[in-house]
């Protein structure tokens, strides 16, 4: 549960407040039995699920389920059978999907074609060899009509030599050139800027990134760890319900 609620130890507490003073006594014991697993847990919001006598609390971009007595906490996901929709996954993309917004292409290091059919953004690393695979690829996806928007999340923290490197790439006077060159194991030049690598990284522990590469669709979706290019555009159609045309 600790490891679960660890990206829940920044941030402001915001909960959702639930009408009436017997839903506001029972967002209080759901409140408080989170605080008493992890004290300081950021609370996104706290809301009636479907399940009768639970509450959906989404926690620093994730979901669990709590009892409206504060007795009993559930993870996993609840799946609506006659509608085959994972409802909790629905939830977490929601999520993602507001906290991306916030990070526009200002924020981004863009690969496009032309005319993208498709965006996705993707959390990277510069040393991680399957975020390297990806880029090695780029023109294939490119071709596929598939725009690669990419946000930085060094794994190993603020401070590590990858998070320095993702500065590098971010101050450079070609950020696209640089992220080619540091992707083929190549060191570009030492740079300092603002730049938005640290609030990155923290916008992917927040959504619950536990990899690299991470990668969300529009709607906050995660398709994938590494997909290959065929695959990514097969995916992206499918949950288009395949009204993209292929290239």
């Amino acid at each position: 549960m600790t490891r679960f609620l660890a990206g829940a130890l920044f941030g402001v507490i915001s909960c959702v407040a639930v009408a009436g003073d017997a839903n506001s006594a029972k967002e209080e014991k759901v409140r408080a039995a989170i605080q008493s697993l992890v004290p300081g847990a950021a609370i996104d919001s706290i809301a009636d699920s479907v399940i009768p006598g639970v509450v959906e609390v989404q926690v620093a971009g994730q979901v669990a389920y709590v009892t409206e007595d504060g007795k009993y906490l559930m993870q996993g996901s609840i799946y609506d059978i006659n509608a085959k929709k994972d409802l909790t996954e629905a939830a977490r993309a929601e999520v993602r999907q507001v906290a991306l917004k916030d990070f526009g292409q200002d924020k981004r290091i863009v690969f496009s074609p032309a005319d993208p059919k498709h965006t996705v953004t993707v959390f990277t690393d510069i040393d991680c060899g399957y975020c390297r695979k990806l880029h090695d690829q780029m023109a294939e996806y490119n071709a596929q009509g598939i725009a690669i928007e990419y946000l930085f999340f060094p794994r190993a923290g603020v401070g590590s030599a990858s998070f320095d490197k993702a500065v590098d790439v971010w101050c450079a006077a070609d950020r696209r050139e640089a992220m080619t060159e540091a992707k083929s194991g190549g060191s570009p030049a030492k740079a300092e800027c603002p730049n938005p690598v640290e609030a990155e990284y923290a916008l992917g522990q927040r959504i619950g990134v536990n990899g690299t590469p991470a990668i969300y669709t529009a709607d906050g979706t995660q398709i994938g760890g590494y997909v290959p290019p065929e695959q990514m555009r097969a995916r992206l159609d499918q949950l288009a319900g395949g009204a993209a045309s292929k290239p």
